[in-house]
């Protein structure tokens, strides 16, 4: 039978060479073997070193037996995958990238059929070019898996890698042991590499060692876990780090060992602190329950006590400050968004300094938590194309024309729902208080909510919008749509169309000013 031996378990270039050779002499699936000589770094922990890139390339190349090399013909490559485009039987072919891909992270998986599968999908690559978008072909399917479970190995790596301080040691250096699922050490030494630059490291397991100096990577063999050290003053700070910061009215417990299962827990430090926290996370929740709430702010029960005292906010009620129309919005009752909210959100910006007021809808989730406007992603798009508008973020006052955040819950999840006519009509009143504060120059509404709440009307925002309005108080406002409509458009093309609408409006604004 013919045989390739691998210089090691994930000799990649070993097998590439070794199935190509197969491939052109005929060599079917079924009759071709490949063998590993053994696995990576093999020897003792002390052997020379020998300096690697970061990551990727192999010890050495394999060898074949069994079929005449002589006869084989290699091409000089392709633009698909240099390294692979053959010719055999008189017939050019050439592998596709994603097959190059799938390959490099199958072969490091430690399932002992790994060759032979890539080897197969190999051999009906030439009759079959379009064999690796076909999802559903059970060894496509299969290799795919298995370059998952690999991918999540590594992921694994970078989270449950725990480093400990080698006493003694003439150079601060940090040693940690990690036994991965899959042989995934070289694919991910180059994260720690760029993650902890600066300091001496080294990383031991079952398959091979890694070493860090602060300027080069270098690699030995295998190791075992009595060559880590056992503890570290450090670890004791961490664990009392962990143990008080975990919640136990949030405990999943499935949830938990799927991102951390248990199969790492023998090596993380925190683990032994795991079972006891879990048994006695139903009794402190129910102590969190029982104990007392904590008192209010002061200055917000202040405001309420002055103004919301017998039940319904003063109609006559008018701020003269900015920091006092804050407080009276914590109290407001005037509709009934308040109950599902988690505070209100008033305006943010320079005040009185502000040429420019921005109106929004109503806070989003991370706003309500937040408790300042336009913090979220639509925050984000705004910011962006203000600044390629040529308008100073910090230079304008933001706000909404509804303080409170109207959401229907979805599980974990607080969807956001449109207010209602009446509900920004019943929030008009702040923010035609705002807007008396802050007397900005040019008021810009996002969107049709907004726009309810500066102008009093309805309005058809793709009609309007660009145009100069005049709002009831005689100042100068403008209408767009809201940052967030940019973000629900599906298609990027469309995306950037729109983008680049809503950045000409806000350079009309800037004109205006």
């Amino acid at each position: 039978m013919p045989t390739a031996e691998l210089a090691n378990e994930t000799d990649f270039d070993g097998w590439r060479k070794a199935a190509r050779s197969f491939r052109l002499a005929g060599v079917e699936p079924a009759d071709a073997r490949f063998v590993a000589a053994g696995a990576v770094g093999s020897g003792s922990l002390f052997d020379p070193m020998h300096p690697r890139e970061g990551g990727g390339s192999v010890l050495s190349r394999g060898t074949v037996s069994g079929i005449d090399t002589a006869e084989v013909e290699v091409a000089n490559g392709s633009p698909k995958e240099p390294g692979l485009g053959v010719r055999g039987d008189a017939r050019e072919f050439t592998v596709p990238k994603a097959f190059v891909d799938v390959a490099q992270e199958v072969i490091l998986h430690r399932s002992a059929d790994r060759f032979d599968l890539l080897y197969r999908l190999l051999w009906r690559l030439r009759d079959e070019p379009d064999l690796m978008k076909v999802v559903s072909d059970r060894d496509v399917a299969d290799a795919m898996e298995r370059a998952k479970n690999v991918s999540r190995a590594s992921h694994k790596m970078k989270a449950f890698v725990r480093f400990r301080l080698v006493q003694d040691a003439e150079v601060e250096t940090y040693v940690a042991w990690f036994e991965p699922a899959h042989r995934v050490l070289e694919k991910t030494a180059p994260f720690f590499m760029r993650r902890f630059t600066t300091m001496r490291w080294s990383i031991l397991t079952p398959d091979g060692s890694c070493f860090w100096d602060g300027e080069a990577m270098t690699w030995g063999a295998a190791a075992d876990k009595a060559d880590a050290p056992d503890e570290d003053e450090v670890e004791e700070f961490w664990k009392t780090y962990y143990a008080s910061t975990f919640n136990p009215a949030r405990l999943k417990t499935k949830t938990m060992q799927g991102e951390m299962p248990k199969r790492y827990w023998k090596n993380l430090p925190e683990a032994g602190l795991i079972p006891e926290l879990v048994a006695a996370s139903h009794a402190r929740t129910e102590t969190m329950v029982a104990s007392p709430h904590t008192e209010p702010n002061a200055r917000l029960a202040k405001a309420i006590a002055r103004h919301v005292r017998d039940g319904s906010y003063d109609e006559g009620f008018v701020a003269s400050t900015l920091e006092e129309l804050r407080h009276g919005v914590q109290a407001c009752r005037r509709c009934d968004l308040w109950r599902d909210a988690t505070q209100g959100v008033c305006g943010e910006g320079p005040g009185k300094a502000a040429k420019l007021m921005i109106v929004g809808e109503q806070p989003g989730d991370q706003e309500d938590l937040a408790g300042r406007p336009f913090v979220g992603p639509a925050g984000q798009v705004l910011d962006a194309a203000l600044a390629e508008a040529g308008i100073d973020r910090s230079e304008v006052y933001v706000t909404n024309a509804v303080k409170h955040f109207k959401h229907e819950p979805r599980g974990k999840r607080r969807l956001h729902k449109t207010p209602v006519a009446s509900e920004v009509s019943a929030c008009r009143w702040w923010l035609d208080q705002e807007r008396r504060l802050v007397r900005p120059k040019v008021t810009l509404a996002l969107g049709g909510t907004a726009a309810l709440g500066v102008l009093g009307r309805k309005v058809a925002v793709t009609k309007e919008r660009g145009q100069a309005l005049t709002p009831a108080d005689g100042s100068a406002a403008m209408i767009t749509v809201h940052p967030s409509y940019l973000l629900r458009i599906p298609d990027a093309e469309g995306q950037a169309r729109e983008r680049a609408a809503f950045v000409r409006d806000l350079k009309s604004v800037r004109d205006l000013l």
